[in-house]
């Protein structure tokens, strides 16, 4: 193996184990709150988490992605630039949640007046984050960067369940999650100080970073609406209960989807930057047999889920939760156009092309737009979420042309894998309905 090859791979299985090890604190702290607090305070805390990414979102040009991307990203004068621009966005974006405050409480409700500035600090906490989490990805550091992910995560939750306990009360998440910001800030500073965190101004570096992030800042503000709108318009469109309790149903049918967001930004967009200068039939042939394992270690992954995932959601909550057995399959089976877009949209970043990422990101948009008002509206709450489970097809379809263009399609091996995840689920479903265990969708069928 090569040592490029051995640290992709090895970068990987830190990944999949942080990964992993991520959820299981995340499920556990949820398990608890969900028996300290109300389902309402979740569905509040969905809508105000999707305001605030929607700002991030709509206003990152790229900064971590150029220090991995470009070939100045490991010097001091690049590094402090993007530094001095990660400082300035959290400031603004603090700004912008204090001036969002007003209308988001005229649309939701009195009480986002005040909920909206006090979670934007978690924006102004982050902007002052040390760059050194950027070039642990930029040298596929992952297993120090995987071990604070992991203790930062640990030091958040337990601040947010101490306080839970202490306050049962929509604040307790709130601070908490501010507090959590604040504990990630000063542990990145203590256990990778560097002194690339100062304010510098190098104007070619700063023109570097523009040049890269303003397609990719058409496409994370595209991605914002596409992933995060669904919360916004159910917001309007479902209670803040049903809200909660789909938020839990989406939570645990998004796993896979969010392994492999992970390990595309973490290991695929790393490993393929690294290597864009090859010819484009040898970069297609190492992207192609190194996917297929992950794509049929998904299809695996996704279809016991999908059989399986009501049961999980029944033995995990209480019957205030029920909702969410059936909402689950439905979720999951979309996620296979999911798995299949984000093992290999990075590639079309790393060769530098963000333009199809924006259009992507932009067909997801407009089906998300179009067709949840219409699903629910003829199909109500199960109209709904079948329109989110298949929002990822179009934005597939999109990557597809831009893969043929930069010469890297590779529909066969995506139309084979496929196969292998549809023939899987139905054996594993044939068992299950074989061993008197019913369907995934009984609830849904039977109400009980």
């Amino acid at each position: 193996m090569t040592s490029l090859k051995k640290l992709a791979v090895n970068s990987a299985i830190w990944t999949l184990a942080g990964y992993g090890t991520g959820q299981i604190i995340r499920f556990g702290s949820n398990l608890i709150l969900t028996r300290l607090l109300v389902p309402e305070y979740f569905g509040i805390m969905a809508v105000l988490n999707t305001l605030r990414l929607g700002l991030e979102l709509f206003s990152d040009i790229g900064i971590g992605q150029s220090i991995i991307q470009n070939k100045r990203g490991g010097e001091a004068a690049f590094l402090k630039t993007a530094w001095t621009l990660q400082v300035i966005r959290g400031g603004g974006l603090w700004l912008m949640c204090c001036l969002l405050a007003w209308p988001a409480s005229l649309v939701y409700g009195q009480q986002f007046l005040w909920l909206v500035p006090v979670i934007g600090l978690v924006s102004l906490i982050d902007g002052f984050g040390t760059v050194s989490i950027h070039t642990l990805h930029r040298d596929l550091a992952l297993d120090k960067y995987t071990l604070f992910d992991l203790l930062t995560q640990t030091l958040g939750v337990l601040s947010i369940v101490l306080l839970a306990l202490w306050w049962p009360n929509l604040w307790a998440l709130v601070i908490g999650g501010v507090l959590g910001s604040l504990l990630r800030l000063l542990a990145g500073h203590l256990l990778f100080p560097s002194p690339n965190n100062r304010f510098a101004w190098d104007q070619s570096c700063f023109q570097e970073i523009y040049a890269f992030g303003k397609w990719l800042f058409a496409a994370t503000a595209l991605m914002f609406l596409a992933d995060q709108s669904d919360r916004l318009i159910l917001g309007k469109l479902f209670s803040f209960q049903m809200l909660g309790i789909y938020s839990i149903a989406y939570t645990l049918a998004n796993m896979p989807r969010e392994v492999i967001k992970t390990l595309g930004y973490r290991v695929i967009f790393t490993t393929i930057s690294k290597q864009a200068d090859l010819p484009r039939s040898q970069l297609r042939d190492k992207i192609v047999r190194q996917r297929l394992r992950l794509l049929l270690l998904l299809a695996a992954g996704l279809a016991v889920l999908t059989c399986i995932g009501d049961q999980v959601i029944d033995f995990l909550y209480d019957e205030r939760y029920e909702p969410a057995t059936w909402m689950m399959p439905i979720l999951c089976l979309g996620i296979w156009f999911s798995i299949l877009f984000n093992t290999i949209s990075p590639a079309l970043l790393a060769v530098g092309k963000p333009l199809y990422s924006a259009q992507s990101n932009l067909a997801r948009l407009m089906l998300i737009l179009i067709g949840l008002p219409l699903g629910f509206h003829l199909g109500g709450v199960l109209g709904a979420v079948i329109a989110i489970s298949f929002s990822d097809l179009f934005p597939y379809m999109v990557v597809l042309y831009g893969l043929w263009r930069e010469k890297l399609l590779c529909i066969i091996q995506d139309l084979q894998t496929t196969a292998v995840f549809v023939g899987v689920l139905t054996i594993l479903l044939t068992l299950r309905y074989h061993l008197g265990w019913g369907t995934p969708i009984d609830f849904l069928l039977t109400g009980s």
